[in-house]
């Protein structure tokens, strides 16, 4: 994807990331939180099923019920740095919204576990699963997200790029909308391998030049032939080699020459 053709260099995360994030279809910004935790790795005889099973709990109890959380979406390590990262990603309306969410979820978890014994008992067992240590972020909605048309019922892969912004004198507001938008409508639409497409700016986090691009993939095997695809797609849409190198060039300039990649898997039952 934007292998050498800078097709918009992408976090996730969380990661980022996303995913399945459904919502309006009009372009409208929206904010997009990732919280990274990380598993913890002294509990005796750790269980995935029951681990799910407290979270499936609270997402149907709590998550679901929150009209003011218009998403959600949990992945996990497959090809990171660190295999013990679980992230999970939440989308906003606006910013207030992130605010009132969190009031909302106090309320909805009091009705849940009404008794403030069984309530504490459950909070402890859940945090029981996870380190001390989290990092947070959030993150702007971009235009031309390629969306899919429902919450995959299967596990998918996330492949998540993070690259970093650069502010050219000669470069405008206006031509990298266009650029954006030629090579998305052209290659990342088209790519059937590619079954979503999301990008996102840095709204408040560690480096305010935070770009990231998450693409939604089947399977493994389908990131190798999406990365073919967009390849050829692009050459059928620049044919001559000047005119590849020509877009290359002037899509290049907004950004850094470094980025990172990240693979995560999505959980299976708590996507919103």
């Amino acid at each position: 994807m934007k292998t050498i053709h800078y097709k918009f260099l992408v976090v996730l995360l969380f990661f980022l990331a996303q995913g399945n994030l459904l919502f309006a279809q009009e372009e409208k910004t929206h904010y997009l939180t990732v919280t990274t935790m990380h598993w913890n790795t002294e509990i005796e005889n750790f269980s995935l099923e029951d681990w799910k099973k407290m979270e499936k709990e609270y997402f149907d109890k709590v998550v679901m019920k929150n009209e003011l959380i218009l998403g959600s979406n949990v992945v996990s390590h497959y090809f990171t740095a660190d295999n013990t990262e679980i992230v999970f990603v939440t989308l906003y309306e606006n910013w207030d919204a992130i605010d009132k969410a969190w009031t909302r979820t106090q309320e909805l978890v009091k009705q849940a576990w009404p008794d403030e014994k069984v309530r504490t008992a459950f909070f402890q067992k859940r945090r029981s699963y996870y380190d001390n240590v989290h990092s947070d972020e959030i993150y702007v909605t971009m235009p031309e997200a390629k969306r899919m048309d429902k919450i995959a019922d299967k596990q998918m892969i996330y492949y998540v790029r993070k690259s970093y912004f650069e502010y050219p004198k000669e470069g405008t507001e206006k031509e990298f909308d266009e650029l954006n938008k030629q090579y998305t409508d052209a290659v990342t639409r088209k790519n059937d391998f590619i079954k979503a497409y999301y990008t996102y700016a840095h709204g408040w986090g560690s480096n305010s030049t935070d770009f990231v691009e998450v693409y939604v993939i089947e399977s493994l095997g389908d990131l190798e032939k999406a990365f073919a695809k967009d390849d050829e797609l692009f050459k059928a849409q620049w044919k001559e080699e000047k005119k590849r190198d020509e877009f290359d060039k002037k899509m290049g300039k907004y950004f850094t020459k470094t980025h990172s990649d990240y693979i995560y898997r999505s959980i299976v039952g708590l996507e919103k």
